[in-house]
């Protein structure tokens, strides 16, 4: 069990560390953008989602619905849903579903690629040791950006706006650079949601389902598009 602990702190320091900065972006925003400090910190101790948070804190920030806001989410963290499934596959048959509610909380990304790489059945303690830390980095980012934004000028406040659109640059250029697949299905996605924000008919979609209807849409058509094979995917 400490072995296996060890192993799995081993393997989601790095993923801590580099959390730190994108959830200290997040929390400068959040408090940048008008929401309180409690509330930014909050937000990240019952969440760990980057894409989904930034989502949601700039619907709330423009004042949007209840409803749109937990639909928005639920779309962007479809996905984590897809790697618990996954995962609950690997993971030793005897773990109690108290601790599998705790690990599907831990899922990310990053946290799902290092868990599925490794070999054989998966134990509780790689799993606590592996998402323990991408948790602590998390909220101590937040933390940090939540406290720091009300220190800083109001105009380097608004310059730090442009963090978050350099990190989903970050995010996508990457694999649209080595996947066409990718690059067709971004391509789609922006072109949708400049449909909804440049043609007359459409513009009264608030920017929540607009978030929601691009996405959808350009998976269903690069799922149509480039089908993939059962035998394509790795057990």
């Amino acid at each position: 069990m400490q072995s296996a602990f060890k192993e799995g702190l081993k393997g989601g320091l790095p993923i801590g560390i580099g959390y730190f900065p994108v959830s200290f972006t997040f929390g400068f925003l959040a408090v940048a953008g008008g929401l309180d400090v409690w509330v930014g910190i909050f937000i990240s101790l019952t969440n760990l989602t980057s894409a989904g948070q930034f989502a949601g804190m700039n619907l709330m920030i423009a004042g949007a619905g209840y409803g749109e806001i937990a639909l928005t989410t639920f779309v962007i963290n479809l996905r984590y849903m897809l790697m618990s499934l996954a995962l609950s596959q690997k993971i030793e048959k005897a773990i109690p579903l108290w601790k599998r509610l705790i690990f599907a909380f831990g899922i990310t990304d990053e946290t799902f690629v290092i868990a599925s790489m490794k070999k054989g059945p998966i134990k509780a303690g790689y799993m606590f040791g592996l998402i323990l830390l991408p948790i602590v980095g998390w909220n101590l980012g937040t933390i940090c950006g939540c406290c720091i934004s009300n220190l800083l000028p109001e105009a380097l406040q608004n310059a730090m706006g442009i963090a978050l659109y350099a990190m989903f640059i970050a995010l996508i250029v990457p694999a649209a650079r080595d996947s066409f697949k990718i690059l067709l299905i971004i391509v789609m996605a922006v072109t949708i949601t400049c449909m909804f924000k440049y043609v007359p008919l459409l513009s009264f979609i608030s920017s929540g389902f607009r978030i929601i209807i691009a996405t959808v849409a350009a998976a269903a058509i690069g799922a149509w598009l480039f089908p993939k094979e059962e035998a394509d995917y790795e057990y």
